[in-house]
């Protein structure tokens, strides 16, 4: 009792030293700082100039910033959050301020928010600072490469935070991308061919559906007409020959306007924008003279949907004559800018209106319409969409992946043929010793499968705030075993975890086994003192998942009551504190085994919770376990069986001792009762070797 005592107090000594001591100045963290739109010190710093600058948001379409100097734009700023959604492995937002120049190149990059907890005690600021300021130059129209893959001109992902900093480079690639195709500095990123060029004639733009043609005969305009006070001429001369379409495609622009009058009419557009020719013949002018005056087109309507556009005289560029071959004699000939109002690669109308005074006193009105749509020839060919970032690092980690799953397997191979193995005492033994080792070994320190609390409550906070599977699935071995877990626990219980697959919860056992080798004595803890003792770990989860809401950083330094970081994700390379608590736990389990899983595990109490769902019961028991017979109570590993004989699920690690015990004549007190002989009667001989019963 004075042993256990001891161990208690050196416990909370030390649980105390690591809380208070000042962890930070030997592991400097990443501060999370509020989200914060770019100010032109920001942008100055990222575009690497001096001078004023203009900062203005844009919220139409793919959203960002323009950053102007001088009146001129030298770039764009975008938000990794508002662009890619990216979400760290936390469920929180990562968001990176990423600026985009003209050159298409990224200019920098800033980090504004994460949440990750390997980032947040792990590495220090300046690693993040440089990792995140390496993307500045990254050319935008190169080829795209695998996230994880390292490639010379994009810095390499940081070990030991592999999925963090990969979701960092993802993001910022994909806004950077995503950012300069919307506003125009990449070729055909809004999906128009601005590139190709062939020499055609005027059919040969009308029959590809580069012009779309609406022609009015004076006849059909004098019967919409009919009340004007000045009638039509009959015939079928033209009332109005209209012609509209896109001229951005050089096929198109330049065939039509030569190459002079085209680059005046394009130098002009902004991102987003598009130019769109409106020529016509006939007696109609699509024009008239009233724009002269008021600076609003007013005979002319672009429609989309249930957005309408008139264009300004601000829109306007004067075209004297066609230089394409073929074409006809046409009067009017006009160039309009279309605004981010109309998306040109979606279908359109053109309306131009007639008006004329009616003898009543009121207007007689004509509205003829031409529909466009870009033809398909006149498209950008679409860059092959990338693979998502947890297809690409399920690719990247398939021997890892492949070796989890395999561990899955033979788990539950052992699982459904329990019954087989217990009864097989050494096989039993020297299996677990051997699938412990493994897990401990390959799946601890080498694919760094080991579960934590943190993981529990970024769940609960996706749950309440939008879930994602993408959050979840950048860790292929994380996910394979949550997976595996989250059955389980149907199934077995948290035991398939606890008592399996968690690499510390095998290290300690390992350790106990070869103290109790080595003729360690073991601490019995009193039952009354047992039962007490779970209370801190259901205590300690529900703080850690409390705090969470309050501030989701100072859950994660609660949570750092889990050895599992510096034990097994960062084998023991950390500053003294974080390995002087682990040692504690170490050096207390040689005396009680799993005595961390016992008393302090968050982990294990949040899996508790849900295991009470367990709808099978694969252990068994009789009637005499408790009342006739407390042996499997003194033997089991965690106390997980009272003295009634009952086994506690949410304590139990399903080690199978008590079934090897329960099946061995050799061993359980009620077998050796059942096969005792009658007094006075001696027991059969033993058959002869080889014989048959």
């Amino acid at each position: 009792m004075h042993s256990l005592l001891f161990i208690f107090g050196l416990l909370a000594t030390l649980s105390l030293a690591l809380i208070s001591s000042p962890v930070h100045a030997v592991e400097p963290h990443v501060a999370s700082v509020e989200r914060a739109a770019p100010d032109a010190e920001l942008a100055a710093a990222l575009f690497n100039t001096d001078g004023p600058l203009s900062v203005i948001r844009q919220e139409a379409g793919v959203p960002g910033w323009t950053v102007s100097a001088g009146g001129k734009v030298i770039g764009h700023i975008g938000s990794t959050w508002d662009i890619a959604n990216s979400v760290g492995y936390s469920g929180r937002p990562l968001d990176v301020l990423v600026g985009v120049g003209l050159d298409a190149k990224i200019a920098g990059a800033r980090l504004v928010q994460h949440n990750e907890p390997v980032l947040t005690l792990g590495i220090s600021d300046e690693d993040i600072a440089a990792y995140v300021n390496g993307f500045a130059g990254v050319a935008l129209d190169a080829p795209r490469a695998e996230i994880l893959t390292p490639q010379a001109d994009l810095p390499d992902v940081i070990s030991r935070a592999t999925v963090s900093t990969g979701v960092i480079r993802d993001g910022i690639l994909r806004t950077a991308r995503t950012l300069a195709m919307s506003r125009g500095v990449l070729p055909g990123g809004d999906g128009i061919d601005r590139l190709s060029y062939a020499p055609a004639t005027w059919d040969e733009l009308t029959s590809m559906g580069a012009l779309t043609r609406r022609r009015v005969t004076m006849d059909e305009a004098g019967e919409a007409l009919a009340e004007a006070k000045v009638p039509l001429p009959p015939g079928d001369a033209a009332f109005l020959d209209l012609y509209v379409g896109l001229i951005d495609p050089p096929t198109v622009g330049r065939n039509l306007l030569g190459q002079q009058v085209y680059t005046r009419a394009v130098a002009a557009l902004g991102p987003g924008e598009a130019a769109l020719a409106v020529l016509s013949g006939g007696l109609h002018s699509h024009r008239g003279t009233a724009w002269k005056r008021t600076g609003l087109f007013d005979r002319i309507e672009i429609r989309q949907g249930d957005r309408l556009v008139r264009p300004t005289a601000g829109d306007y560029v004067f075209v004297k004559r066609l230089a394409i071959e073929g074409a006809p004699a046409l009067k009017e000939l006009s160039v309009f800018r279309l605004g981010e109002g109309i998306d040109p690669t979606q279908p359109f109308q053109v309306e131009v209106t007639a008006r004329r005074p009616t003898t009543s006193g009121g207007t007689a009105v004509l509205t003829v319409t031409a529909d466009y749509a870009l033809p398909e020839a006149l498209r950008a060919t679409p860059p092959p969409a990338a693979e998502p970032l947890w297809r690409e690092i399920w690719m990247a980690k398939r021997p890892a992946t492949v070796a989890t799953g395999a561990m899955l397997g033979v788990l539950t191979l052992i699982l459904f043929f329990q019954e087989s193995i217990v009864r097989r005492p050494k096989l039993w033994r020297w299996g677990r010793i051997g699938f412990l080792s493994v897990t401990l070994v390959v799946l601890g320190w080498g694919l760094n499968g080991q579960l934590s609390v943190v993981q529990v409550v970024a769940f609960i906070h996706s749950l309440l705030t939008g879930f994602r599977w993408e959050t979840f699935l950048i860790e292929p071995v994380i996910f394979l075993l949550w997976s595996f877990v989250a059955l389980g626990l149907l199934f077995w219980g948290r035991g398939v975890y606890c008592g399996w697959l968690c690499p510390f919860g095998a290290l300690q056992e390992l350790l106990n086994t070869a103290a109790q080798r080595l003729g360690i004595q073991q601490i019995a803890v009193p039952q009354a003192l047992h039962e007490r003792l779970w209370v801190i770990k259901y205590t300690l989860f529900v703080a850690i998942l409390a705090l969470s809401f309050y501030s989701m950083h100072d859950a994660l330094v609660l949570a750092e009551a889990e050895p599992f970081k510096t034990a097994i994700s960062m084998r023991m390379m950390r500053a003294w504190p974080f390995l002087a608590f682990v040692g504690v736990l170490l050096v207390a389990g040689l005396f009680i085994e799993r005595f961390y899983c016992r008393y302090l595990c968050p982990l294990g109490a949040a899996l508790a919770i849900p295991a009470k769902l367990k709808i099978f019961d694969w252990l068994r028991r009789r009637p005499q376990c408790g009342r006739e017979c407390r042996l499997c109570e003194t033997k089991c590993t965690v106390g997980a069986i009272d003295p009634l004989g009952r086994i506690n699920p949410n304590e139990c690690v399903l080690c199978l001792r008590c079934q090897v015990i329960y099946h061995d004549p050799a061993t359980c007190t009620v077998l050796k009762r059942r096969v005792r002989p009658a007094p006075g009667v001696s027991a059969p001989p033993s058959p002869p070797a080889g014989a048959k019963s």
